[in-house]
């Protein structure tokens, strides 16, 4: 894969802040208490530019000098769309920029064998089909989950569909790229490779285990 600006829908965010805790993420010695932090964090972060695009209308203020035009969101719908679990890190951060969005969820297993994601759990907003989507997950690894998901949703109705990733493998954005064309990607780094267990390299790690502290 060439230079990930050759895709017009994948916007790599560079922002200082956003790189520096990334850095304290890998680092091994974070524990999972400051690692959840971090990802809430993050999320945060990237869900500011993820709705730079959101519409405004205008309305009318009354400050305690003067009546004043100013200006609004135009009512825009969001539903935010972890894939379990490691998703779920990454909704409260979102959710406290936007409390007004819906949250639901997609369950989905790699098979060990074939690196092909399995779905388990699919529940929706049932107006999926008028919000613009989220689709939250820390790692874009092979890019079969993320994919999966979005189909899942298309299935359900939804169109204008967002993929907030906090580490992305070169692998995993040719995939997504090829086979959801129209999906946007965003992520905060572009790692080097996967390895032949389907880690991307350098990455963090599992970023579910260590955000819940399992093994």
């Amino acid at each position: 894969m060439g230079d990930v600006r050759e895709y017009p829908n994948v916007m790599v965010m560079d922002h200082p802040l956003i790189q520096h805790k990334l850095s304290i993420m890998r680092d091994e010695a974070t524990g999972a208490k400051e690692f959840r932090e971090l990802v809430k964090e993050l999320a945060m972060l990237m869900a500011y530019e993820a709705t730079r695009d959101f519409q405004l209308a205008e309305t009318t203020v009354k400050t305690p000098v003067a009546e004043t035009t100013t200006k609004v969101l135009a009512g825009k719908k969001v539903a935010v769309i972890p894939i379990l679990r490691a998703g779920l890190g990454m909704v409260d951060g979102i959710l406290e920029l936007i409390p007004a969005a819906k949250v639901g969820h997609v369950g989905l297993y790699r098979d060990p064998e074939t690196l092909q994601p399995v779905e388990y759990y699919c529940k929706l907003p049932e107006d999926i089909g008028e919000r613009d989507i989220l689709i939250v997950d820390p790692m874009l690894a092979t890019g079969g989950s993320a994919s999966a998901a979005v189909q899942f949703l298309r299935d359900r109705g939804a169109k204008t569909i967002n993929l907030l990733v906090l580490i992305a493998a070169p692998e995993g954005i040719e995939e997504v790229v090829k086979s959801c064309e129209d999906v946007r990607i965003y992520t905060c780094a572009v790692d080097s490779h996967l390895n032949d267990h389907g880690y991307i390299i350098p990455g963090l790690g599992d970023a579910g285990d260590r955000l819940f502290g399992t093994k």
